[in-house]
């Protein structure tokens, strides 16, 4: 790798271009598109189309059919990259969402033209969603003629410091290695060869692009209908228009980008187009979650489809990062339609309540564009105040997520987080930033979207780290030698210190990299259940109920990951103890 990914926590075999493509392509637009599409689809329906009354339900509806699509596509797209690659789905993955928002802007009707052109983006999204967390572990992972070649020099180091060690602890013989021996050297070993690569680091590195990518949306993209609108002669409804075309061909153009950026990467060998309807090999004797690697050795290389997604699905139940990964997956990507889709339209709606744009959608009287563009502007000062703290957040929960993974305590933090921003939003008065006319606008709203932001990346660092390190088998702190020290685990499993080394071995790591786009496709599952409740519920209730109920919601969603995040780590505990 080249001078500045010698620095960054990547695995070796991870070259300086795929390293480039995966931050600055992958990342970077993974949610830039939906951010964008989020925040303007419900002035496509106002200014466009020119539907005033019930926008919420129809935002909302269209939010649960594009979730509903991802609902499926998810985990599709992850186990076809476990067959075809990930560079070829992130291809057509951003080749479809730039087709999608070059049709979105010709629907002339809700349904069925928008509804078909949202539903042909949520395709595409799926894609690109899923392929953020299936490609990490391949950034991270070693490959495995290195990772056989430093655990067999690992093994020979143990072997002759155990020898060295049991010359005072053993009286039987001199090469008799006990586990307490075994284990002492061994830690202070992999400590003092530990590699800068790390999943839960880059995670927080592919926070801080994919924050990026949501500022771009937000300062780049969603302004554009402003700008255009300056132009005289433009309608508010061409200026919508002119955007989404210039948006998409950024989508194709990043499409080129994946192509050619992430040729050759590491665990990817053999995969392609010949392997989608190729016939699988028996899997006989192989283990969704093995114990060692014995185990691993006899998982089959290409299972069924089916047998991709149970598996990884197992190991929600069996894994606890995982497990944990895929609820924090939940609530981070409610978060991200949260803010992208109900901040705007809060907004919006409260525009209208006050009397603004209520005109012709092609009236291109200057007061007209006057007091839209000013909804336009406080949407994306909102969110972009929200991603902006979400962007200078993610490398610190990258390393707290990493330093702190006993308790997973950032996590629970940014759950916490979350329930305070979100009733805080729910609550606000106006969402101006200054109280005119009376209207109780202030900067207290700056303060609430910034947490509503920390609870977001909080949710999404931390989620992508537990599954990068359960992918690549890094117990991350979760057993028990870790938790209570090498001691305490010989006298739990009540071996003594002359036992022989054969008792009290343990396997190293057990690597799922085979299942890393299944993982990712149920990663990706879990939130879309969770965004499937929040966009048609929410949108149903924000136009019968009132306009905080998705807000509340997303307050309820952080409650539920807090509760059973704390549960978790203390029943381990407890666990733990008792042994």
């Amino acid at each position: 790798m080249g001078a500045i990914t010698r620095y960054l926590p990547f695995a070796s075999a991870t070259t300086t271009t795929q390293a480039c493509a995966y931050l600055f392509a992958v990342c970077l637009f993974s949610i830039s598109f939906l951010v964008f599409l989020n925040s303007g689809v419900s002035f496509v329906i106002t200014d466009l189309i020119g539907v005033k009354d019930g926008v919420g339900d129809l935002v909302g509806t269209l939010g649960f059919v594009d979730e509903l699509v991802a609902l499926f596509a998810c985990p599709l797209w992850g186990i076809l990259s476990d067959r075809l690659g990930v560079r070829i789905v992130c291809v057509l993955g951003y080749t479809i969402v730039g087709l999608s928002l070059l049709l979105f802007v010709q629907a002339r009707n809700v349904y069925p033209q928008l509804l078909l052109a949202r539903m042909l983006f949520s395709v595409g999204g799926a894609a690109t969603a899923t392929m953020v967390t299936a490609i990490l572990p391949s950034m991270t992972g070693k490959s495995r003629n290195e990772d056989n070649t430093s655990r067999a020099i690992e093994e020979d180091i143990d072997a002759l410091q155990g020898v060295r060690t049991s010359i005072a602890a053993s009286l039987d013989s001199e090469a008799t290695i006990t586990p307490s021996t075994y284990a002492k050297p061994r830690q202070s070993n992999t400590n003092s060869k530990k590699s800068s690569s790390s999943p839960p680091k880059l995670a927080g590195l592919v926070g801080v692009f994919t924050g990026c990518g949501a500022l771009v949306a937000l300062t780049i993209f969603l302004p554009l209908p402003a700008r255009f609108s300056h132009i005289e002669g433009i309608t508010q409804a061409q200026a919508v228009a002119d955007s989404f075309y210039i948006v998409g061909g950024v989508a194709l153009v990043v499409a080129g980008l994946c192509f050619f950026g992430l040729q050759g990467l590491q665990g990817e060998e053999g995969k392609g187009w010949r392997l989608l309807f190729r016939s699988t090999s028996s899997s006989q004797g192989y283990e969704a979650a093995p114990q060692n690697e014995a185990q691993e050795a006899t998982r089959a290389p290409f299972l069924p489809y089916w047998r991709l997604l149970i598996d990884s699905t197992i190991l929600g139940v069996k894994d606890a990062q995982i497990g944990l990964g895929y609820l924090g997956g939940f609530v981070a990507r409610a978060s991200s339609v949260g803010i992208s889709l109900f901040i705007p339209l809060y907004v919006n709606a409260y525009f209208i309540r006050n009397g603004f744009c209520q005109g012709s959608p092609n009236d291109p009287s200057p007061e007209l564009k006057k007091e839209c563009r000013a909804a336009y502007v406080l949407s994306a000062e909102l969110t972009g105040v929200s991603q902006l703290i979400a962007l200078l957040c993610a490398p610190i929960f990258g390393y707290l997520s990493d330093r702190y993974r006993r308790f997973n305590m950032p996590l629970l933090a940014a759950s916490l987080f979350g329930i305070i921003g979100y009733i805080a939003f729910a609550r606000l008065v106006s969402p101006e930033m200054k109280d005119i006319d009376g209207r109780g606008g202030g900067l207290a709203v700056l303060v609430v979207v910034a947490l509503i932001g920390i609870s977001q990346i909080g949710a999404i660092v931390c989620s992508l780290g537990l599954l990068g390190r359960g992918v690549l088998g890094d117990d991350g702190g979760y057993n028990l030698s870790s938790q209570l020290g090498n001691a305490n685990v010989v006298q739990s499993d009540g071996v003594s210190e002359t036992a022989p080394l054969i008792t009290g071995s343990s396997t190293g790591p057990v690597s799922r990299n085979h299942l890393k786009g299944s993982i990712a496709g149920v990663y990706s599952l879990s939130g879309g259940a969770a965004i499937l409740l929040l966009t048609k519920l929410g949108g149903y209730l924000f136009d019968r109920l009132s306009t905080g109920a998705p807000f509340y919601m997303m307050a309820l969603f952080n409650a539920v990951l807090l509760i059973i995040g704390t549960g978790a780590g203390i029943y381990r505990e407890v666990h733990i103890r008792k042994r």
